[in-house]
């Protein structure tokens, strides 16, 4: 069986890149569905062909998932009570168990200040009384995860992690949270993953995994999980590549990546429109109420 040499990117689609047969546009030929570069008659002229193609093919996997993974990820949802985005940070959210709502900490913030005592501790969206008991939210967060509610997946996951709210801690059972979660695509099961895997805290250490677990985090717009590639990225001499996920990352207004890009750009490391452009976007994830309800986090 020979390999043909195609003179074009046309010849490859219309050719099986290992015997040289024409599709004459029957619609016979399999695309190589990694690079999808070339065709093939069948799986024993792709095995055949595969030395061959092997170099270019993994090159060109290579750039359309840098192509995926530099991207900038989509928006989040706006909170429903100011209509503002949601930050992407996720400690500057609060999950509603009640009705399952997720909204901006300044919004809660800002019920909690004004609010009367009968109303400040209802839920700020659907004016649900709050749970009485550790019990009454764990039975809250279970029907929740039965409705197939990622991030009440999450949530429940992270309580059998510690052991709290009256759970006992179990390791196995937080996992699989995670993993049922990051499957509907959640960012923060992604993330709580990686960790989990680069440590071994839970279950094994696996270096691969919780790569493949921080990349897609960040892919889905986790900024821990960007700035944590940025940083590995830098440890590893990959300057270019560090940059570019801190970039993201303080884009989506994660001051810790901000700081690093600041240092990239005194170092001739970020350009000087680079620098300007991530200033301007980190800075539109601010408001009164946000910046008030970060303050009172940090006085607790």
């Amino acid at each position: 069986m020979s390999t043909i040499t195609t003179r074009n990117a046309d010849d490859s689609k219309r050719h099986c890149a290992a015997c040289g047969d024409s599709d004459d546009g029957g619609g016979s030929l399999k695309t190589c569905t990694a690079c999808n570069l070339v065709k093939y008659c069948n799986r024993t002229c792709q095995i055949a062909h595969w030395p061959a193609h092997k170099k270019a093919c993994k090159k060109r996997v290579a750039e359309l998932f840098d192509k995926k993974l530099f991207k900038q990820p989509p928006p989040n949802e706006d909170c429903p009570i100011c209509y503002l985005r949601l930050p992407i940070k996720g400690d500057q959210s609060n999950y509603m168990s009640f009705c399952g709502k997720m909204l901006c900490g300044g919004c809660v913030y800002a019920n909690t200040v004004a609010a009367a005592d009968t109303e400040r501790f209802k839920c700020v969206f659907c004016r649900t009384e709050a749970p009485s008991s550790d019990e009454v939210l764990i039975e809250r967060m279970k029907k929740r995860v039965e409705a197939n509610d990622a991030q009440a997946m999450v949530n429940l996951g992270t309580y059998y992690e510690l052991g709290t709210m009256g759970l006992r801690q179990d390791h196995a059972k937080a996992l699989e949270l995670y993993h049922k979660s990051a499957k509907l695509g959640n960012n923060i099961a992604h993330f709580n993953l990686s960790l989990c895997y680069q440590t071994g805290y839970i279950g094994e250490k696996d270096t691969r995994k919780a790569t493949y677990h921080r990349q897609l985090g960040a892919v889905a717009g986790n900024v821990k999980a960007r700035h944590n590639l940025g940083c590995h990225e830098g440890n590893a001499g990959n300057m270019d590549r560090a940059y570019k996920h801190l970039m993201i990352s303080a884009n989506l207004g994660y001051d810790l990546s901000m700081k690093l890009v600041q240092d990239g750009y005194k170092k001739s490391f970020v350009t000087e429109d680079d620098y300007a452009k991530t200033i301007r976007a980190h800075g539109k994830m601010k408001s009164d109420d946000r910046d008030g309800s970060a303050a009172a986090d940090a006085a607790k």
